[in-house]
């Protein structure tokens, strides 16, 4: 019997405030920095007679905030994760204009330093304080901006779930039904296999009513097909044969739990059922340069298919949109018939994790 596997690649919880460490964040920041600086001189001068010394000096010290404060939040970022939202909402807000004050304290005393000024004029100067209260306006607007995004974000994953829990293959009711039908007609004449088929219908079920968007080893989600496959047999006898030909997959390579089942479901429904010599079902995997691939073959013979290709499409758009929701834009997955054949292609991106 397969067992039930621990949810794996959970996103993780989401939080306001972005990896400030990270490049991306850190280049746009920069660049919406510079930006406000322009604007500032701009105010201050005029387009025809811009001030490029001032602009320099701005630059300076609007990058030594924005990159200063980044750099605090960066190293704050897990302590703030531990705090209730408010609070660290709080903490977050309440940091950039403190370090602007502590910036400006210290830009003011280098670079400008009064003739006969004490301390604590320069702490309170005007120009201090008016740069604490423009990092306040801005800092207040950024902190915002995040905490929004990061609601958007939780909206969209918390649809994304759904979309997944509504997209997760279940077993369809005439596979349940002819399941039936081959343990009550077993029951007396071979035991032993009808204990079989319960403990793979048993497997098969346990899967379906799993975590949702659970992601799982590749050789529990082909042991479970094969199970699937054996209680086809059952009922098809002869009619259906099988070919695997796995092709270096590595063991550390996931797959969303139930991808395949529903791919070799819709194969056999569509394909072996309706013609009655029956045919070859050919599964290729395979793995290479970072990325997962998997073709399952079945015969195809367009005057025997009724409503097939609405029933291909069907079950090829749902495990495409599980893909999608998982792996992006790179997760593929094509079906067209071919010589006789109908071919199911999918892919999708599964770099593995250096071991240590």
């Amino acid at each position: 019997m397969v067992k039930p596997t621990p949810p794996q690649d959970e996103p993780e919880e989401t939080f306001f405030l972005p990896d400030l460490c990270a490049r991306q964040p850190v280049f746009f920041l920069v660049l919406i920095a510079e930006l406000f600086a322009v604007v500032i001189v701009l105010i201050e001068s005029s387009l025809v007679q811009y001030d490029w010394m001032k602009l320099g000096l701005v630059s300076l010290f609007v990058q030594w905030v924005a990159l200063s404060s980044a750099a605090l939040l960066c190293q704050m970022r897990d302590f703030l994760r531990k705090l209730r939202p408010a609070r660290a909402v709080a903490i977050s807000y309440l940091l950039i204009p403190v370090n602007t004050w502590v910036v400006s304290v210290i830009s003011q005393w280098v670079f400008f330093p009064p003739p006969d000024a004490s301390a604590v004029s320069v702490l309170y100067s005007a120009v201090v304080l008016t740069n604490v209260a423009i990092a306040a306006i801005v800092g207040g607007l950024v902190i915002r901006y995040f905490y929004l995004q990061a609601m958007l974000i939780a909206r969209r994953q918390s649809e994304l779930l759904h979309r997944i829990q509504a997209l997760q293959s279940r077993i369809r009711p005439h596979f349940l039904f002819n399941s039936m039908n081959i343990l009550a007609s077993l029951i007396e004449t071979d035991p032993r296999t009808a204990e079989t088929v319960v403990e793979d219908l048993s497997a098969l079920f346990r899967a379906s009513l799993n975590h949702m968007g659970n992601q799982v080893p590749i050789e529990e989600e082909f042991e479970l097909c094969r199970k699937y496959l054996n209680i086809e047999k059952l009922r098809l006898g002869k009619r259906l044969q099988v070919s695997w030909e796995i092709r270096s997959v590595p063991k550390q390579v996931n797959i969303p739990l139930l991808t395949l089942q529903p791919l070799l479901e819709n194969a056999l429904l569509h394909g072996v059922q309706p013609v009655p010599k029956g045919g070859l079902v050919e599964i290729f995997a395979g793995y290479a340069h970072g990325v997962f691939e998997l073709t399952i073959t079945n015969p195809f013979e367009p005057g025997l298919h009724t409503g097939a290709s609405e029933g291909n499409h069907m079950a090829l758009e749902n495990t495409r949109n599980r893909l999608a929701a998982l792996y992006g834009e790179r997760a593929k997955l094509t079906g067209y018939p071919e010589g006789g054949r109908y071919i199911t292609r999918l892919s999708y991106p599964y770099p593995l994790k250096a071991t240590p």
